[in-house]
């Protein structure tokens, strides 16, 4: 090797055991500083935020927890002792109105207010519920003007009609202190001898129910109420009415997601707050169950599939293809273990004494989890505290103001 070379490999030696060892040395510097990192790691560390919602949770008793997962009815136009028991003893969630309970609009007015009034000793604050979709399914009081059903706003197919439309009722039902509206029905009327959908849905075409349930979703969310779509999976190709009988449907889940579903997961892509699921048993998803009380259709299909991770409410428990074919307590416990977030009892004190004690004794009993109560009930404050609800009352309604608001909207979408 001449003197040349030589030179030049001892240059190379250096200079590459130069960058192998500052390699080193910051690698060791690093790992050095990772290890040991300057300062007290106490004060590096932040102290994590915890959840307001998640402590107050922590604070409530079992029975606080499982009347929040409760909207029940009321039995004539007035309180009586069995609501207020509801109240005071099981601290239920909310009430929905029906049109039995609804007189007049001053009636309607002073029961809200009562059940606000009585609920001031719990904590949280009532839902306060109602199915105001328009047409024939109207629980307003009959000094208010009525909304035109869903087909003919379907017929007239104008998502800011639709909007609109949603707009004014939720404006029409906060005004008297609603704050959750059963509504708009997302269900596809496509078969002729449906006896329960009929005109309530905006027709036959899936993307027409689609487009302008979603406005109408998104004109009653504007308002401050939470729209609850139903009837998940799709009530809309069925005979029996479920309030008499439970309905049967012999599609699979690839059928569904090709047409029932799809204004329903159109729903989830628009923030739904609430959907609401049917009594209707689907022979080839779950044969032994219908969805109400199905873990395949709320866990696997809705939760799973869909990505939904909002309030799932039932189908009023006290129908037909519940009654007729369960015992109430027993379907509530299957309903909440399927994954139900709130129970919907409309009618007899004794079914709702019942489903709420046997939930209780569910609990206590290691049949239901309490962490699984806590999880529906964490989504039942989670959405409370974002509509910033409150025991108000009310002092009076503008009936003028609300006809004439509802008159000019439906006067020029009638000219148009």
């Amino acid at each position: 090797m001449n003197k040349k070379m030589m030179i030049l490999v001892i240059s190379l030696t250096i200079i590459l055991n130069t960058f192998i060892g500052c390699s080193f040395d910051k690698k060791n510097e690093q790992q050095d500083r990772n290890i040991k990192p300057k300062g007290n790691v106490d004060e590096l560390e932040k102290e994590e935020e915890v959840d307001p919602i998640f402590e107050e949770i922590g604070k409530m008793s079992l029975d606080e927890k499982i009347g929040q997962m409760f909207i029940i009815g009321l039995e004539g136009h007035t309180m009586d002792d069995s609501a207020i028991e509801m109240l005071e003893k099981y601290k239920v969630g909310g009430f929905i109105l029906l049109g039995e309970n609804i007189d007049n609009s001053m009636q309607l007015l002073h029961i809200i207010n009562e059940l606000k009034s009585t609920n001031k000793k719990n904590k949280i604050p009532l839902f306060i519920s109602v199915d105001e979709e328009g047409g024939k399914i109207s629980r307003m009081p009959d000094e208010l003007k009525k909304i035109p059903t869903n087909r003919i706003i379907g017929q007239k197919n104008d998502k800011e009609f639709s909007y609109n439309i949603g707009s004014i009722i939720a404006e029409e039902i906060k005004s008297f202190g609603f704050n959750i509206n059963f509504a708009p029905v997302l269900d596809i009327d496509s078969n002729p001898n449906n006896p329960v959908i009929g005109d309530r849905s905006y027709g036959s075409n899936e993307k027409i129910v689609s487009d302008l349930g979603i406005q109408t979703m998104k004109g009653i969310q504007s308002k401050g109420v939470i729209s609850i779509v139903k009837h998940f999976p799709g009530h809309g190709d069925t005979s029996v009415d479920s309030h008499v009988g439970l309905p049967k449907v012999d599609k699979d889940v690839n059928s569904l997601m090709e047409f029932e579903l799809i204004p329903f997961k159109d729903s989830i892509e628009n923030n739904v707050d609430g959907i609401m699921i049917a009594h209707i048993l689907f022979n080839n998803i779950d044969p032994h169950n219908p969805a109400t009380l199905s873990s395949k259709i709320i866990e696997e299909l809705l939760r799973g599939k869909l990505n939904y991770e909002g309030l799932v409410l039932t189908d009023d428990m006290t129908m037909g293809a519940i009654m007729e074919n369960y015992d109430i307590g027993d379907a509530v416990v299957k309903s909440i273990d399927a994954g139900s977030d709130i129970v919907l009892v409309c009618h007899g004190y004794e079914n709702m004494i019942q489903a709420l004690e046997s939930l209780k004794d569910a609990v206590e009993n290691g049949i239901i989890q309490e962490n699984r109560i806590d999880e529906s009930l964490y989504r039942i404050l989670k959405i409370k505290e974002k509509y910033e609800l409150q025991d108000v009352i009310i002092e009076e309604v503008d009936i003028d103001k609300i006809n004439n608001n509802m008159s000019r909207i439906l006067n020029y979408y009638e000219d148009k």
